[in-house]
Protein backbone atom coordinates (compact mmCIF):
# COMPACT_ATOMS: atom_id res chain seq x y z
CA UNK A 1 0.00 0.00 0.00
CA UNK A 2 1.31 3.48 -0.91
CA UNK A 3 2.26 5.44 2.31
CA UNK A 4 0.76 8.65 2.87
CA UNK A 5 2.38 11.51 1.12
CA UNK A 6 2.88 13.41 4.73
CA UNK A 7 4.47 10.23 6.05
CA UNK A 8 7.26 11.19 2.62
CA UNK A 9 7.91 14.76 2.83
CA UNK A 10 9.79 15.88 5.70
CA UNK A 11 11.43 19.41 5.42
CA UNK A 12 13.49 18.72 9.00
CA UNK A 13 15.27 15.83 6.69
CA UNK A 14 15.32 17.08 3.14
CA UNK A 15 14.08 20.01 1.02
CA UNK A 16 14.78 18.25 -1.98
CA UNK A 17 12.21 16.28 -3.43
CA UNK A 18 11.92 13.90 -6.79
CA UNK A 19 8.44 14.09 -8.32
CA UNK A 20 7.08 11.66 -11.37
CA UNK A 21 3.87 12.23 -13.19
CA UNK A 22 2.82 9.45 -15.98
CA UNK A 23 0.38 10.50 -18.69
CA UNK A 24 -2.92 7.69 -18.02
CA UNK A 25 -2.06 4.44 -19.64
CA UNK A 26 1.21 6.28 -20.16
CA UNK A 27 0.08 7.25 -23.53
CA UNK A 28 1.96 9.76 -25.48
CA UNK A 29 -0.39 12.59 -24.71
CA UNK A 30 2.41 15.33 -25.02
CA UNK A 31 4.19 13.80 -28.08
CA UNK A 32 3.78 11.88 -31.64
CA UNK A 33 1.06 8.83 -30.79
CA UNK A 34 2.56 5.97 -32.52
CA UNK A 35 -0.77 4.52 -33.21
CA UNK A 36 -2.90 7.84 -34.15
CA UNK A 37 0.17 9.51 -35.95
CA UNK A 38 -1.14 12.53 -34.05
CA UNK A 39 1.21 14.92 -32.66
CA UNK A 40 0.77 16.31 -29.00
CA UNK A 41 4.45 18.24 -28.64
CA UNK A 42 3.19 21.51 -28.22
CA UNK A 43 2.00 19.76 -24.64
CA UNK A 44 5.34 19.91 -23.73
CA UNK A 45 5.77 23.85 -24.08
CA UNK A 46 2.86 24.58 -22.20
CA UNK A 47 4.46 21.99 -19.00
CA UNK A 48 7.54 24.15 -19.20
CA UNK A 49 6.04 27.51 -19.41
CA UNK A 50 3.37 26.35 -16.73
CA UNK A 51 6.15 24.81 -13.93
CA UNK A 52 8.62 27.61 -14.30
CA UNK A 53 5.80 30.14 -13.60
CA UNK A 54 4.45 28.21 -10.34
CA UNK A 55 8.06 28.14 -8.80
CA UNK A 56 7.78 32.06 -8.91
CA UNK A 57 4.53 31.79 -6.73
CA UNK A 58 5.24 28.81 -4.47
CA UNK A 59 8.07 28.70 -2.01
CA UNK A 60 9.03 25.93 -4.20
CA UNK A 61 12.50 26.10 -6.53
CA UNK A 62 12.66 24.23 -9.72
CA UNK A 63 15.91 22.82 -9.66
CA UNK A 64 15.90 20.03 -12.71
CA UNK A 65 13.05 19.07 -15.23
CA UNK A 66 12.43 17.05 -18.42
CA UNK A 67 9.33 17.37 -20.11
CA UNK A 68 8.91 13.48 -21.92
CA UNK A 69 6.36 12.56 -24.20
CA UNK A 70 4.66 10.90 -21.81
CA UNK A 71 5.87 11.48 -18.33
CA UNK A 72 7.05 14.89 -16.68
CA UNK A 73 10.21 14.61 -14.35
CA UNK A 74 10.90 17.39 -11.23
CA UNK A 75 13.41 17.69 -8.85
CA UNK A 76 12.31 20.25 -5.93
CA UNK A 77 13.45 21.89 -3.48
CA UNK A 78 11.27 23.31 -0.73
CA UNK A 79 12.23 27.04 0.39
CA UNK A 80 10.87 27.44 3.46
CA UNK A 81 12.58 30.44 4.65
CA UNK A 82 11.12 31.89 2.29
CA UNK A 83 7.83 31.75 2.53
CA UNK A 84 8.29 32.20 6.39
CA UNK A 85 9.43 35.73 5.32
CA UNK A 86 6.19 36.57 3.30
CA UNK A 87 4.03 39.54 4.08
CA UNK A 88 0.18 38.87 4.74
CA UNK A 89 0.12 41.11 1.63
CA UNK A 90 2.32 39.25 -0.36
CA UNK A 91 1.04 35.91 0.56
CA UNK A 92 -2.16 36.80 -0.35
CA UNK A 93 -0.89 38.15 -3.59
CA UNK A 94 0.81 34.94 -4.48
CA UNK A 95 -2.32 33.44 -3.74
CA UNK A 96 -4.46 34.94 -6.11
CA UNK A 97 -2.09 34.43 -9.19
CA UNK A 98 -4.16 31.24 -8.83
CA UNK A 99 -7.64 30.99 -6.86
CA UNK A 100 -9.74 34.11 -6.62
CA UNK A 101 -9.26 33.80 -2.78
CA UNK A 102 -12.10 34.91 -0.17
CA UNK A 103 -14.09 38.28 -0.12
CA UNK A 104 -12.02 39.42 3.01
CA UNK A 105 -8.95 38.76 0.59
CA UNK A 106 -10.04 40.71 -1.96
CA UNK A 107 -11.26 43.80 -0.48
CA UNK A 108 -8.04 43.77 1.62
CA UNK A 109 -5.93 44.28 -1.53
CA UNK A 110 -8.08 46.97 -2.66
CA UNK A 111 -7.35 48.51 0.46
CA UNK A 112 -10.72 48.33 2.10
CA UNK A 113 -10.30 48.19 6.11
CA UNK A 114 -11.49 45.03 7.67
CA UNK A 115 -13.42 44.79 11.32
CA UNK A 116 -10.99 42.92 13.95
CA UNK A 117 -13.16 39.59 13.38
CA UNK A 118 -12.76 39.67 9.62
CA UNK A 119 -9.36 40.56 9.90
CA UNK A 120 -8.81 37.55 12.17
CA UNK A 121 -10.63 35.36 9.90
CA UNK A 122 -7.94 36.54 6.87
CA UNK A 123 -5.08 35.90 9.21
CA UNK A 124 -6.15 32.30 9.80
CA UNK A 125 -6.96 31.12 6.28
CA UNK A 126 -3.80 33.02 5.10
CA UNK A 127 -1.91 30.86 7.20
CA UNK A 128 -3.10 27.64 5.49
CA UNK A 129 -2.54 29.28 1.89
CA UNK A 130 1.33 30.01 2.73
CA UNK A 131 1.13 26.40 3.84
CA UNK A 132 0.19 25.49 0.30
CA UNK A 133 2.66 27.61 -1.14
CA UNK A 134 5.30 25.65 0.07
CA UNK A 135 3.38 22.10 -0.21
CA UNK A 136 4.84 19.80 -3.26
CA UNK A 137 0.94 17.99 -3.21
CA UNK A 138 -0.79 21.74 -4.46
CA UNK A 139 2.23 22.47 -6.43
CA UNK A 140 2.10 19.51 -8.65
CA UNK A 141 -1.70 19.62 -8.26
CA UNK A 142 -1.50 23.24 -9.60
CA UNK A 143 0.56 22.13 -12.27
CA UNK A 144 -1.36 19.14 -13.89
CA UNK A 145 -4.53 19.87 -13.40
CA UNK A 146 -4.58 23.25 -15.55
CA UNK A 147 -2.43 20.92 -18.50
CA UNK A 148 -5.40 18.01 -17.84
CA UNK A 149 -8.08 21.01 -18.31
CA UNK A 150 -6.16 22.78 -21.35
CA UNK A 151 -5.78 19.26 -22.77
CA UNK A 152 -9.16 18.00 -23.14
CA UNK A 153 -10.06 21.54 -23.99
CA UNK A 154 -8.31 20.72 -27.02
CA UNK A 155 -9.28 17.45 -27.37
CA UNK A 156 -12.98 18.32 -26.78
CA UNK A 157 -13.24 15.52 -24.75
CA UNK A 158 -13.80 15.07 -20.67
CA UNK A 159 -11.67 12.55 -18.23
CA UNK A 160 -7.93 11.74 -16.53
CA UNK A 161 -5.21 13.08 -18.43
CA UNK A 162 -2.48 12.15 -16.00
CA UNK A 163 -2.39 8.97 -13.36
CA UNK A 164 -4.13 9.44 -10.01
CA UNK A 165 -1.00 10.00 -8.14
CA UNK A 166 2.65 10.94 -8.94
CA UNK A 167 5.52 9.56 -7.81
CA UNK A 168 7.82 11.03 -4.90
CA UNK A 169 11.51 10.52 -3.62
CA UNK A 170 13.02 12.25 -1.21
CA UNK A 171 16.70 13.38 -1.85
CA UNK A 172 18.74 13.01 1.65
CA UNK A 173 22.68 13.74 1.00
CA UNK A 174 24.21 15.23 -1.85
CA UNK A 175 24.97 11.96 -3.47
CA UNK A 176 21.65 11.36 -3.98
CA UNK A 177 20.53 14.98 -5.20
CA UNK A 178 23.54 14.76 -7.91
CA UNK A 179 22.57 11.38 -8.84
CA UNK A 180 19.15 12.19 -9.50
CA UNK A 181 19.28 15.76 -11.42
CA UNK A 182 21.65 13.99 -13.73
CA UNK A 183 19.20 11.25 -14.09
CA UNK A 184 16.33 13.64 -14.88
CA UNK A 185 18.30 15.87 -17.29
CA UNK A 186 19.78 12.83 -19.38
CA UNK A 187 15.81 11.43 -19.73
CA UNK A 188 16.08 12.66 -23.63
CA UNK A 189 19.36 10.90 -23.95
CA UNK A 190 18.40 7.96 -22.52
CA UNK A 191 15.04 7.79 -24.43
CA UNK A 192 17.48 8.26 -28.01
CA UNK A 193 15.09 11.50 -29.09
CA UNK A 194 18.23 13.85 -28.11
CA UNK A 195 22.20 13.20 -28.83
CA UNK A 196 23.59 15.77 -26.62
CA UNK A 197 22.38 17.59 -22.93
CA UNK A 198 22.20 21.49 -24.61
CA UNK A 199 19.79 19.91 -27.72
CA UNK A 200 17.34 18.30 -25.30
CA UNK A 201 14.41 20.42 -25.21
CA UNK A 202 12.36 20.90 -22.50
CA UNK A 203 14.77 19.92 -19.83
CA UNK A 204 16.49 21.99 -17.54
CA UNK A 205 20.25 21.22 -18.66
CA UNK A 206 19.33 22.83 -21.93
CA UNK A 207 18.99 26.09 -19.96
CA UNK A 208 21.61 25.51 -17.91
CA UNK A 209 23.97 25.10 -20.73
CA UNK A 210 23.18 28.04 -22.37
CA UNK A 211 23.28 29.78 -19.09
CA UNK A 212 26.83 28.77 -18.64
CA UNK A 213 27.98 29.64 -22.53
CA UNK A 214 26.25 33.26 -22.41
CA UNK A 215 27.16 34.04 -18.74
CA UNK A 216 23.65 35.34 -17.91
CA UNK A 217 21.53 34.85 -15.07
CA UNK A 218 19.57 32.25 -14.03
CA UNK A 219 16.40 31.83 -15.61
CA UNK A 220 13.17 33.02 -12.95
CA UNK A 221 12.02 29.73 -10.58
CA UNK A 222 15.09 28.01 -12.00
CA UNK A 223 17.02 26.88 -8.42
CA UNK A 224 20.96 28.30 -9.08
CA UNK A 225 23.76 26.33 -8.84
CA UNK A 226 25.85 27.84 -5.37
CA UNK A 227 28.85 26.03 -5.60
CA UNK A 228 30.35 23.26 -3.21
CA UNK A 229 29.49 24.03 0.67
CA UNK A 230 30.95 26.69 2.46
CA UNK A 231 30.66 29.20 5.21
CA UNK A 232 27.83 31.66 4.04
CA UNK A 233 26.94 29.61 1.55
CA UNK A 234 23.79 31.44 -0.53
CA UNK A 235 20.88 29.64 -1.15
CA UNK A 236 21.23 27.11 -4.32
CA UNK A 237 22.38 23.89 -5.07
CA UNK A 238 25.75 22.65 -3.96
CA UNK A 239 27.71 22.10 -6.61
CA UNK A 240 29.19 24.61 -9.09
CA UNK A 241 27.55 24.79 -12.87
CA UNK A 242 30.55 23.86 -14.51
CA UNK A 243 31.16 21.01 -12.55
CA UNK A 244 28.06 19.51 -12.76
CA UNK A 245 27.63 20.33 -16.36
CA UNK A 246 30.96 18.10 -17.07
CA UNK A 247 29.67 15.29 -15.33
CA UNK A 248 26.16 15.21 -17.10
CA UNK A 249 28.11 15.48 -20.44
CA UNK A 250 30.70 12.50 -19.42
CA UNK A 251 27.94 10.24 -18.45
CA UNK A 252 25.43 11.25 -21.71
CA UNK A 253 28.56 10.01 -23.36
CA UNK A 254 28.46 6.47 -21.96
CA UNK A 255 25.01 5.92 -22.39
CA UNK A 256 25.07 6.69 -25.70
CA UNK A 257 28.07 4.21 -26.20
CA UNK A 258 26.33 1.42 -25.04
CA UNK A 259 28.87 -0.02 -23.27
CA UNK A 260 28.17 -1.73 -20.45
CA UNK A 261 31.97 -2.34 -18.43
CA UNK A 262 33.26 0.61 -19.95
CA UNK A 263 35.04 3.40 -17.60
CA UNK A 264 37.08 6.07 -19.76
CA UNK A 265 39.96 7.53 -17.36
CA UNK A 266 38.89 10.73 -17.27
CA UNK A 267 36.21 10.52 -15.03
CA UNK A 268 34.96 14.14 -13.38
CA UNK A 269 36.24 14.87 -10.15
CA UNK A 270 32.93 15.16 -8.94
CA UNK A 271 32.97 11.65 -8.70
CA UNK A 272 35.51 11.71 -6.16
CA UNK A 273 34.35 14.34 -4.09
CA UNK A 274 30.98 12.63 -3.44
CA UNK A 275 32.13 9.60 -2.76
CA UNK A 276 30.62 7.60 -5.88
CA UNK A 277 31.92 4.72 -7.91
CA UNK A 278 32.11 5.44 -11.59
CA UNK A 279 29.84 1.88 -12.72
CA UNK A 280 27.33 2.60 -9.72
CA UNK A 281 26.81 6.18 -10.99
CA UNK A 282 26.42 4.86 -14.21
CA UNK A 283 23.61 2.36 -13.10
CA UNK A 284 22.01 4.70 -11.07
CA UNK A 285 22.04 7.46 -14.48
CA UNK A 286 20.06 5.10 -16.23
CA UNK A 287 17.58 3.53 -13.39
CA UNK A 288 17.64 6.09 -10.84
CA UNK A 289 13.75 5.64 -10.19
CA UNK A 290 13.24 1.92 -10.09
CA UNK A 291 16.02 1.41 -8.25
CA UNK A 292 15.15 3.58 -4.96
CA UNK A 293 12.09 3.44 -2.82
CA UNK A 294 10.74 7.17 -1.43
CA UNK A 295 14.08 8.12 0.43
CA UNK A 296 17.20 7.84 -1.46
CA UNK A 297 20.79 8.81 0.52
CA UNK A 298 24.06 7.37 2.01
CA UNK A 299 22.77 5.07 4.77
CA UNK A 300 23.83 7.50 8.05
CA UNK A 301 21.22 9.36 6.26
CA UNK A 302 18.65 7.01 5.00
CA UNK A 303 18.09 6.08 9.07
CA UNK A 304 18.36 9.06 10.19
CA UNK A 305 15.50 9.85 7.98
CA UNK A 306 13.28 6.67 8.55
CA UNK A 307 14.27 7.22 12.69
CA UNK A 308 12.75 10.86 12.28
CA UNK A 309 9.46 9.94 9.77
CA UNK A 310 8.29 6.90 12.40
CA UNK A 311 9.39 4.25 9.86
CA UNK A 312 9.64 0.94 11.73
CA UNK A 313 12.37 -0.96 8.97
CA UNK A 314 14.88 1.21 7.15
CA UNK A 315 13.26 0.94 3.80
CA UNK A 316 15.63 0.47 1.01
CA UNK A 317 18.64 0.21 2.62
CA UNK A 318 21.05 -2.43 1.18
CA UNK A 319 20.34 -0.88 -2.56
CA UNK A 320 21.46 2.79 -0.86
CA UNK A 321 24.42 1.38 0.48
CA UNK A 322 25.90 -0.22 -2.61
CA UNK A 323 25.23 2.64 -4.59
CA UNK A 324 25.57 5.48 -2.78
CA UNK A 325 28.17 4.12 -0.07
Amino acid sequence: MPRARKAQVAVEATPYYHCVSRCVRRAFLCGQDPLTGQDFSHRRAWIETRLLKLATVFALDVCAYAVMSNHVHLVLHINQAEADQWSLRSTIERWHHLFKGTIFSQRYLQGESLRDIEQQILEEQVEIWRARLQDISWFMRCLNEDIARRANLEDNCTGRFWEGRFKSQALLDEQALAACLAYVDLNPIRAGIAKMPETSDFTSVRIRVRQYLNDTDNLPGLFPFAGYPRQDMPVGLPFRLEDYLELVDWTGRQLRAGKKGHIPENVPPILDRLAIEPKHWLYMSRSFESQFKGLVGTAFNLKAACQQLGYRRTVGLGRCQMLLG
